[in-house]
């Protein structure tokens, strides 16, 4: 059978051809879509920040702030941002920014902090002859004041500038830092007493440690006979007797508020 040219029109075809009027819906444009984007944008400069003798390629925004950037530098140098000191002409503040301390690409910084594991790494790795003493002290009966490790510092005498001591007195903690003490190697050393933060900053000429007061174990102390007005003290940075930071020439008045800051009252070794 032979189908003729209207048997093989399309219905559609018919309608055309019919004339029906065929209304179609306009399909909807897809609405864009939209990709959020993360991204600083920033003008960045290029700089490197100095830190114990290395050189690290830095890109940080120039308006960020410096306490933006310790943020940062603390995942990169393992130093918490507290711990930084950032050097730029000078010591630079939190609050301002790169621009305004007129960091450019190229610029050098410097950063000054320390890790609390340098710390307890000073505390607990002694010399052979350290350790030899300090077990020897410890098997001994001996007063902390007539042991060698200790005589060697107290047989120096009483630093020109120690702070003046006080027998038979409790004074609270002074607003400023404790100095003219001594640790272990003869050199300078300075307790900050940062209550706001609950640490305690350790400094000498070379650097300043800050250590949190709930990581101290206890604190040891005994009068010095010959000068009674003042300490030997030993922080307990580990669970070892090596693990001591001993502080020689401490005023006698403050030793019960050194006590009650780190430890708490009644808390006394």
């Amino acid at each position: 059978m032979t189908l003729d040219s209207k048997d093989r029109e399309t219905p559609l075809e018919k309608m055309e051809n019919s004339g029906t009027t065929i209304e179609t819906t306009p399909k909807d444009p897809e609405p864009d879509k939209v990709t959020e984007s993360h991204e600083d944008t920033r003008e960045k400069i290029d700089f490197k920040v100095i830190f114990n003798k290395k050189k690290i390629d830095v890109n940080f925004p120039l308006d960020g702030t410096i306490a933006e950037l310790k943020e940062y530098l603390q995942e990169v140098i393992s130093v918490p941002k507290d711990m930084q000191k950032v050097m730029i002409k000078g010591l630079a503040k939190d609050e301002q920014t790169l621009k305004e301390l007129g960091v450019t690409n190229g610029a050098k910084l410097m950063i000054v902090g320390s890790k609390l594991d340098d710390v307890l790494l000073v505390a607990t790795a002694p010399s052979k002859q350290e350790i030899q003493d300090e077990a020897a002290a410890a098997s001994s009966k001996e007063p902390l004041t007539q042991q060698k490790i200790h005589r060697k510092i107290l047989d120096k005498g009483i630093p020109e500038d120690a702070m003046p001591g006080i027998i038979d007195a409790t004074d609270p903690l002074p607003d400023f830092p404790l100095a003219g003490m001594l640790n272990k190697m003869g050199g300078k050393v300075r307790l900050t007493f940062k209550l706001e933060q609950d640490q305690l900053w350790i400094g000498t000429k070379e650097r300043t440690d800050k250590i949190p007061m709930n990581s101290i174990k206890g604190i040891h102390s005994e009068p010095i006979p010959e000068h009674p007005q003042y300490h030997i003290m030993a922080i307990q940075l580990g669970s070892t007797e090596a693990s001591r930071y001993w502080i020689y020439w401490v005023p006698a008045q403050y030793i019960a508020a050194i006590k009650d800051a780190i430890l708490g009252k009644w808390c006394y070794f």
